[in-house]
């Protein structure tokens, strides 16, 4: 898939075009992509970064970060991502002025979207303007009770499950290995510490059943409280793997929520309960 920073670095050609933030590009978001490469046009996205929201100053816990989100873009056939950054300048354009330079101006035949998608000064903008101006307009109806909040929501209380409904795929964590206490290689249970970014939103804390680079994975997620930890920490134990993994990038998806954390009564008990977590993750069956 070819990314381009800029309109004037698309060849100008006959385009279907997705536009919208596309954060965690759930089920909603693919209804939209689809819409567009359903034209046979050349399917391309347009995604805003940062977060139109963030770049306002509000706080948004992103469910990908951008270069996940143009792998999963790519998974789903789109040949061209302009990923717009979300300057001031963007946000003063008039919609008529957004249309000409992002849509009409790389060849948008076709632009699939919300049906609430906004764009231009002050949201001004809408579909019925959108169709006005050249373009076909493909409005999208929403996919009943799937939306970037619900999957947040459910985030938040360690529900991969229904995160992963919504999403269409399992829910992932996304980040690089780096040093941490190498406690668990002295229990017999080495894991990888990883950096998630900090734009990401964290699931609830608790114990997961999971996968990664082909290897089921059982994942610890919180500040591990039988040690007395305060920092929050992402911590998979990749079953069956051996390797070295620090500095590289690490994609791990969360199957199920097995337990919470909890304080044992001695190191030999928590081995015992790593040693059940580890059984339960060989069993755990992949969500959708």
């Amino acid at each position: 898939m070819k990314i381009a920073h800029a309109p004037s670095q698309i060849e100008r050609q006959p385009r279907a075009v997705a536009i919208g933030t596309f954060d965690g590009v759930h089920r909603g978001h693919q209804a939209v992509i689809q819409a567009a490469i359903e034209t046979g046009l050349a399917p391309t996205v347009i995604t805003f970064e940062p977060h139109p929201r963030a770049a306002l100053g509000n706080r948004v816990e992103m469910i990908t970060t951008l270069e996940r989100r143009l792998e999963l873009l790519a998974d789903a056939g789109i040949e061209t991502t302009l990923v717009a950054a979300f300057t001031p300048e963007l946000q003063r354009l008039e919609p008529e002025e957004f249309v000409e330079h992002y849509l009409l101006g790389i060849g948008a035949e076709a632009v699939a979207a919300g049906r609430d998608f906004r764009f231009g000064r002050r949201r001004g903008g809408d579909l019925s303007l959108l169709a006005s101006l050249g373009p076909h307009v493909l409005p999208v109806t929403t996919v009943d009770g799937v939306s970037s909040t619900r999957i947040r929501a459910a985030l938040g209380e360690g529900d991969v499950a229904t995160a992963a409904r919504l999403l269409g795929r399992p829910y992932e964590l996304d980040g690089v290995v780096v040093t941490g206490d190498q406690r668990g290689g002295t229990l017999g249970y080495p894991t990888a510490n990883i950096a998630l970014d900090p734009s990401l939103i964290w699931p609830g804390d608790g114990v997961y059943a999971g996968w990664a680079l082909d290897h089921r994975a059982a994942v610890s997620v919180g500040t591990n409280p039988h040690y007395g930890g305060t920092e929050r920490r992402v911590e998979p134990f990749l079953l069956d793997f051996d390797g070295d993994l620090y500095g590289k990038r690490l994609v791990v998806e969360l199957w199920t929520r097995l337990r919470d954390q909890e304080v044992f009564d001695s190191e030999e008990a928590l081995v015992e309960q790593i040693g059940c977590d580890v059984e339960a993750t060989r069993a755990a069956e992949r969500p959708v």
